[in-house]
């Protein structure tokens, strides 16, 4: 979505950005989700979600060919007539092609339906096995951004300032950040419109980012929040969008976190408590336990 798309309609809408991979926009309009939709979904979730979703359409799938087989009696050998428990498990067996010897199939149909069972198996084996080696594959940022962004003074002019820090042993090369206002505007038509500002950086860049990252921007006459106050971003139901791109040492592959800051998660005169020091040793160290902490600063 460009600088100056519009929203559509006077209603102020939902925030565009998802953190934590919460859609927190109603899409109206639109197709159904597609296969390809499908398989980027079962990217994006959690493993809990993802391993209990798997394992529904498995125990799903199981039911129904154990049904199938359930309704023919005399089907399987070696399993009593009627017993709906032993064709569900004789359904297992032929999905994983397990093959213990005791149960087999005994008629026509039986074969039938083992043999499209086998196929529905096959199938099922290569997307979970695909599924599960991308997601393990997948390099993942482990970028800790502070709970809050803060307005505070940064020789003698007010800035606007957030920390990140990197969770990992490894080091995130040719890191790059980018910060994003968004907020609610009227034009002089009266069409309301959602707009987007790059705000510029002090550092936007770092070419190794160990320990920890903090982004500032510096609000003169030229930033999109001259003027702006805690009450006018809620008004106008402004968001802070950040996001940042980098090469994940280890595996070489690009990584990517975002994160986003409400009116009301921008705290206003305070500063961030210093958790960079070093040990007896000599060697650095960070204290994450105060990472979010933020002190008052004189008026």
């Amino acid at each position: 979505m460009g600088a100056s798309d519009a929203a559509g309609g006077a209603r102020r809408p939902s925030h565009l950005v998802a953190r934590d991979g919460d859609e927190r926009v109603a899409r109206f309009g639109i197709e159904g989700m597609s296969a390809r939709d499908f398989y980027a979904h079962a990217h994006a979730v959690s493993w809990r979600r993802f391993m209990a979703a798997a394992g529904l359409i498995y125990f799903i799938i199981n039911l129904c060919f154990g049904l199938l087989y359930w309704l023919q009696a005399g089907g399987i050998s070696n399993a009593p007539p009627g017993s709906f428990s032993d064709a569900f498990f004789f359904s297992v067996q032929t999905i994983a092609t397990i093959g213990y010897g005791v149960m087999s199939p005994a008629t026509f149909y039986t074969n039938v339906v083992m043999t499209f069972e086998t196929l529905v198996g096959m199938t099922m084996l290569s997307i979970v096995t695909g599924l599960v080696f991308a997601r393990f594959s997948r390099p993942v940022a482990h970028v800790l951004f502070s709970r809050n962004a803060v307005v505070t003074s940064r020789n003698g002019r007010p800035t606007l300032q957030l920390r990140m820090a990197n969770q990992r042993d490894s080091n995130i090369l040719q890191a790059k950040v980018e910060v994003t206002l968004v907020r609610n505007e009227v034009t002089q038509e009266g069409e309301f419109m959602r707009r987007f500002y790059t705000l510029p950086l002090e550092r936007s860049a770092s070419p190794v980012f160990l320990l920890s990252f903090s982004v500032m921007h510096v609000i003169d006459e030229a930033s999109p929040l001259f003027g702006a106050t805690e009450a006018s971003l809620r008004e106008e139901d402004a968001e802070i969008v950040v996001s940042l791109t980098g090469i994940e040492e280890t595996m070489s592959q690009t990584v990517h976190a975002r994160t986003s800051y409400e009116a009301a998660e921008i705290l206003w005169g305070r500063r961030f408590v210093d958790v960079l020091g070093y040990l007896p040793d000599g060697r650095r160290a960070v204290d994450f336990s105060r990472f979010h902490d933020t002190v008052e600063i004189p008026a």
